[in-house]
């Protein structure tokens, strides 16, 4: 297993050397100049000095350790005859403070905002013309360190930091700068990109075998754009038979299949053919299995999508339960359960959207799962064309009358004065104020039950019974 400060180093190493290569081919499109100025610095003798200061002396070691290397690019344009006038300044630099990979080999704490603004000061040289600077961290940054702007005039950050999956994170905490310049900084070329995004499909290939994988929902996961996605996807279709490419629901997806080769292709095939030979006992197997599973791929990316939904639902009913268990005021405790009630409702609805949703991909699933035991050569009892087909038409029937009432409701509920709560929002602010309802006699069980309060009362009977002697 690599240490703390071996894996530093070969951060620092991957990311100057793929940054380079991008900067010098920018140079005169994206960087101003026409001659441009290649300097490197490091910070050697900072790594020297905290070795001394803890009384390490190995050469070896030293060697092993990050030196926060990087390089400066100057863009320069001719002026005159033999003048020059500087134009750009491009800063790439690495941020692996030593003594933290000195002390211990686990990783290094993230950099705070103080150690990368000494950094960066350290690293500008004149403030005459902005300059454009690029700061990796192999260990990454806090989180202050992304919302905060660097105290630094006349800089333009991007910061950079590994990713677990071997991409990087690259982003600048100022939202003006132009995209272009950002993805300069990053080191990963697009070989690479495209090996990730299939690695990632191998590690969810569990996802395939039910559903199916949307470039949008990798892009985001992985911080790519949607078209290397969309070629990665393209290339892992090509090299598995069963694998395809989907574009029909507006957004490129892969599922799993059955293979097909281009002799079993028929575009000729008109669309009501083509519906009625999906349920028809005779016909390819295979082209139906892989339009049906196209279908089932669509709609649980609808049903994830829902899933999701739901929660932020939830979690909403959530939040304005702990602010009606806050508030003291019976107004905004009314108001607050006439807001749980009509999210309860909300989150019901979708509960039901979601199972009729899911029944349908049961219902398609099942079908699949007969025609793969067809093509096999297995002995399957086949449910009748018009049992499926009945099914799938009163699910999608019952999923219109179901956005249509949804509709209906909602526009009811707007027009309509609430002059009164209803019984489920009687109900839930009588829970809200269930709390405070209990905090009464606790109080004063509390108070009879104290020691001191007993021993008072008692010593005062005695008294009394002395005086009356």
């Amino acid at each position: 297993m690599k240490t703390a400060a071996a894996h530093a180093k070969e951060v620092e190493s991957s990311y100057l050397a793929g940054v380079q290569a991008k900067l010098k081919d920018a140079g005169g499109r994206l960087l101003a100049g026409s001659r441009f100025k290649h300097e490197e610095h490091d910070r050697v003798e900072r790594v020297t000095k905290v070795m001394v200061e803890q009384k390490i002396f190995d050469h070896d070691r030293r060697a092993d350790m990050p030196h926060s290397r990087g390089f400066t690019i100057r863009g320069y344009e001719r002026r005159w005859i033999f003048g020059k006038r500087l134009k750009s300044v491009t800063v790439a630099s690495v941020l692996a403070p030593p003594k933290p990979l000195l002390d211990s080999d686990e990783p290094a704490p993230p950099v705070s905002l103080s150690e990368l603004t000494e950094h960066v000061q350290g690293l500008v040289k004149s403030g005459k013309v902005q300059q454009l600077v690029g700061v990796c961290s192999p260990s990454g940054f806090e989180e202050e360190v992304w919302e905060a702007p660097l105290g630094v005039p006349n800089v333009r950050l991007v910061l950079i930091e590994p990713r677990e999956d071997g991409g990087w994170h690259v982003a600048s905490s100022d939202s003006k700068l132009d995209e272009r310049l950002c993805r300069l900084f990053d080191p990963e070329d697009m070989g690479r990109k495209v090996d990730r995004v299939r690695r990632e499909i191998e590690n969810r290939s569990a996802d395939l075998l039910t559903g199916g994988l949307t470039v949008g929902s990798i892009a985001r996961q992985l911080e790519l754009p949607e078209q290397i996605v969309r070629q990665a996807f393209e290339q892992v279709a090509k090299s598995d038979r069963e694998l395809h490419v989907s574009k029909r629901s507006g957004e490129a997806m892969l599922f799993r299949g059955a293979p097909v080769s281009s002799e079993m292709e028929d575009d000729s095939m008109s669309l009501a053919e083509w519906i009625k030979s999906l349920f028809s006992k005779e016909g390819n197997e295979a082209k139906k299995i892989n339009v049906l599973s196209e279908r089932r791929a669509a709609l649980s990316g609808r049903l994830d999508r829902m899933y999701e939904d739901i929660a932020e639902l939830e979690k909403k009913e959530e939040e304005l339960h702990k602010e009606g268990k806050a508030t003291s005021s019976k107004v905004s405790k009314r108001r607050i359960a006439a807001q749980i009630s009509r999210q309860r409702k909300d989150i019901s609805r979708s509960n039901t959207s979601a199972a009729i949703l899911s029944k349908q991909i049961n219902v398609i699933s099942t079908h699949i799962h007969n025609l793969g035991l067809a093509q096999t050569g297995s002995v399957a009892q086949l449910p009748s064309s018009e049992e499926l087909t009945e099914a799938a038409v009163n699910a999608e029937e019952i999923l219109e009358q179901l956005a249509v009432s949804d509709d209906l409701v909602s526009s009811l509920e707007v027009t309509m004065a609430e002059t009164a709560m209803s019984d489920d929002e009687a109900a839930i602010l009588a829970e809200l104020e269930g709390d405070e309802a209990e905090a009464a006699p606790q109080k004063d069980r509390k108070k009879t039950a104290d020691p001191s309060t007993a021993e008072t009362e008692s010593k005062r009977r005695e008294r009394g019974e002395a005086q009356a002697e």
